[in-house]
């Protein structure tokens, strides 16, 4: 299978070293570490093979409710890319502020740059964001995996090594437009050096030989890498407050097929010298995260984020920093109530829903799609379960007394997942411990950090019938 640039592997085979786990942490990333003591003892091994359907034998159950004579039907969506510059956290700020791994399984973000467990009203307004129109609100949901982990390896074909690099621009959170060209032209040359040092990687292919792979790969890029984050940190000195802890960004990694780490203990002591400012870089997130969410992450092949209208009538602006969720994470000990029927097939969205996973015709493809919640009660933007401010409509379209209809989020996310591993049951979505992976905990978390120009945008495209994209 084709590694996407940007996805990390993670195998419950992996043990790290003490220097590469550092590491880890400055990256930002969490990784499936495997655990100690007796071998024998059963790990969460990928979803169950029962909780896995052919979509094309599922009867009809998608039902949308009829609109009235003033009902809204234009919509706007917003282009914030799929996640091209890997921003993964298992944090959730809005279920658990302030908690590292809160969610014990890694997040998918789009939107703002900044989002992490420490996030408040404040960072992500000061935040950049992957949104083309400026859009700083913060879209997030579990990865999807792909797990051949009980696959014998083909002999004489082990999958590619590569070059891992912390991510230096989801630490700029806030540059100034006087230092923008300067600073983007070095971020370029970042992943120039990282794609010139897998090059070199992929020539010497054969060498297993760790000083090798330090001296001749690693070591170069860690001094290139130093000097464009110089670079960076003195362009945003000379016009606002000089950037502090990027410097230990600079030090690589190398995993092998089997994401076993090259030893770069030297390249770890330099970093460590330049040690993360308090509340920086920041967690133990890859030491908590528990096993049984493994394999390959996939990046989605199309991320839609579309606003709705409403089947009664004209919607209004939803408020800066309004939070909203989308199913229920903990579904197992919460029971079903907030759950909600998440996957389909391309070409099955208006027919067919589950709570399963689908296995799809030849050329039709993995899609979940996440309505959210869209009837607000006109004056909270949170509330005590994160659910009682806003709620969802009932099931003619009609929202409850006191509460008023917003643009209702759709995201939808569609995934190239060859057929044969829909087949075997070999993919997932990332959960809780105790959910064994159950596709009925897929879960999408949204908070809205829009300007009130960009929301006021929003609705009048929706209530004047148009057709937005931004």
């Amino acid at each position: 299978m084709t590694r996407n640039q940007g996805r990390h592997r993670f195998s419950r085979r992996t043990k790290l070293t003490a220097g590469a786990a550092g590491l880890a942490l400055t990256i930002g990333l969490a990784v499936a570490i495997s655990t100690t003591g007796d071998q024998g003892t059963a790990q969460a091994d990928g979803a169950d093979k029962s909780l896995f359907v052919d979509i094309t034998k599922q009867a009809r159950n998608v039902k949308a409710p009829r609109p009235e004579g003033d009902a809204t039907n234009g919509t706007f969506t917003v282009d914030c890319g799929r996640n091209e510059n890997g921003h993964f956290n298992p944090d959730n700020f809005i279920a658990q502020p302030g908690v590292r791994n809160g969610a014990q399984h890694l997040h998918d973000y789009v939107g703002n740059l900044s989002t992490d467990a420490d996030s408040t009203n404040e960072s992500l307004l000061d935040a950049d964001t992957t949104c083309k129109n400026g859009d700083k609100s913060a879209y997030f949901w579990p990865v999807v995996r792909i797990d051949r982990d009980n696959e014998e390896e083909e002999p004489g074909k082990p999958a590619d090594a590569e070059v891992e690099c912390p991510d230096v621009k989801r630490k700029l959170r806030n540059v100034p437009q006087q230092a923008r060209a300067e600073v983007d032209r070095n971020l370029q040359q970042l992943k120039q050096q990282i794609a010139e040092a897998n090059d070199k990687l992929k020539k010497a292919a054969n060498v297993d030989d760790p000083n090798f792979v330090n001296n001749a790969i690693l070591g170069p890029l860690r001094d290139k890498r130093s000097a464009a984050i110089g670079r960076i940190v003195e362009a945003i000195d000379r016009v606002a407050q000089r950037p502090r802890g990027l410097q230990r960004l600079a030090p690589c990694t190398v995993k092998d097929g089997d994401s076993k780490d090259v030893k770069v203990a030297e390249q770890q002591k330099e970093a460590e010298a330049d040690a993360p400012e308090k509340g920086d870089g920041k967690s133990k997130s890859d030491e908590n995260e528990l096993p049984g969410n493994e394999g390959e992450i996939q990046r989605p092949e199309v991320v839609d984020l579309t606003f709705r209208g409403s089947p009664t009538g004209k919607v209004v602006a939803m408020p800066q920093f309004l939070r909203v969720l989308y199913g229920d994470a903990k579904v197992t000990k919460n029971g079903p109530k907030n759950a909600r029927k998440s996957w389909t097939c391309t070409g099955f969205e208006d027919k067919v829903q589950l709570d399963k996973y689908p296995v799809c015709p030849q050329g039709s493809k993995v899609k979940r799609i996440h309505d959210f919640p869209s009837c607000w009660d006109g004056k909270n933007t949170d509330s005590a379960n994160h659910r009682d401010h806003i709620v969802y409509p009932n099931e003619n379209g009609k929202c409850p007394k006191g509460f008023r209809a917003v643009p209702q989020l759709r995201i939808s996310l569609t995934y190239n997942i060859p057929r044969d591993v829909q087949q075997n049951g070999q993919y997932a979505v990332d959960a809780f411990p105790e959910e064994k992976h159950n596709p009925l905990s897929d879960h999408d978390d949204f908070a809205n950090v829009m300007s009130e120009e960009l929301m006021n945008r929003v609705v009048d495209c929706i209530n004047s019938g148009k057709k937005c994209k931004e």
